[in-house]
């Protein structure tokens, strides 16, 4: 396995910190980028992993940074084009040996929460979601949404694109529905359980059609953690490391050390599949002196969970 740290495009002190802490791996991700949509041309890729490489840093996967929208998800007139930029879009990491580009299929509203402020331990700040809350919302502009229109959106696609991604050398990981419910605000949702999962692995039997494992989804969605990552074995192909308390419908963000969840055993299972791909840290609190401009993302929750993975690594490490 291979930790890494979400880090930005450009060179600033959380690139210094990551090799401080002996971290070698980036994850670019959207909210370091500030587009969600813009399909990004060869010479921008060239640009942004040569920046890191010349650091000392390999780009080990990009997630959310994709050139498709609902028009693709929901099968609506103009997927075609969507679809063949995603396709230029893999080919060009693939040139540039980028392993593993992740994606959603969340239709409208994508992650939700209902408070990014609650009290943790020692007065830190996390999130959380409670769909109680979210009973008396308008519908989406979006809705309605069934969903089997995201079903054979998704089938049509990843058949169109698997084929690429196996040529290029470019897994796909698709990140779970969060939070992973069946519906949110009229808009239906589909990856909300590790039996959606295994029917989307059966659309493409391939490892390139794969997972973004996020584990604090999996446990809201009440599965058993190691079993479910034995059960997916190398259809996972990104690892998101994260906890909660709760279940898809009312849960809140745990310290990494301090949820439900037993890490050491689910680092043992990625260990019994063979996992060599990147893990991150995820949705960390807001620590002492942050702002918590960016919840779930500031920097010294990250660095905890950093830590915390690699003596769990280290732990295992037979």
């Amino acid at each position: 396995m291979r930790p890494s740290l979400v880090l930005p495009p450009n060179r600033d002190e959380r690139w210094d910190l990551a090799k401080q802490i002996g971290v070698e791996t980036a994850v670019v991700h959207t909210l370091e980028i500030g587009d969600r949509s813009r399909p990004w041309r060869y010479t921008e890729l060239l640009d942004l992993v040569q920046n890191f490489r010349e650091y000392g840093i390999e780009v080990g996967a990009i997630e959310g940074c994709v050139p498709i929208s609902d028009t693709t998800r929901l099968g609506r007139e103009g997927r075609d084009e969507e679809i063949e930029r995603f396709k230029q879009y893999l080919r060009n990491l693939g040139e540039l040996n980028v392993p593993v580009v992740a994606y959603d299929w969340m239709a409208g509203t994508r992650w939700a929460r209902t408070s990014t402020a609650v009290l943790s331990r020692g007065d830190s700040l996390t999130t959380a979601y409670d769909d109680q809350l979210m009973t008396s919302a308008p519908p989406q502009e979006l809705a309605p949404v069934a969903a089997e229109e995201l079903w054979e959106g998704l089938k049509h696609f990843l058949n169109e694109v698997v084929p690429i991604a196996e040529e290029a050398g470019v897994k796909l990981a698709l990140h779970p529905d969060d939070p992973p419910i069946d519906r949110l605000r009229g808009v239906d949702r589909i990856v909300t359980s590790p039996d959606n999962y295994g029917r989307i692995m059966e659309i493409y039997e391939s490892e390139y059609n794969g997972i973004t494992f996020c584990q604090g989804n999996f446990a809201a969605m009440g599965a058993d953690i190691p079993a479910a990552i034995k059960r997916f074995d190398d259809r996972i192909n990104f690892v998101h490391f994260r906890d909660v308390h709760g279940t898809a419908d009312r849960f809140v963000e745990t310290w990494h050390d301090d949820g439900p969840t037993d890490m050491h055993a689910c680092i043992e299972a990625y260990r019994e599949i063979g996992f060599e791909g990147p893990v991150r840290p995820d949705h960390v609190p807001t620590m002492a002196g942050e702002t918590n401009s960016n919840p779930m993302y500031m920097t010294l929750g990250r660095l905890f969970a950093i830590g915390y993975l690699k003596g769990l690594l280290e732990s295992t490490d037979g």
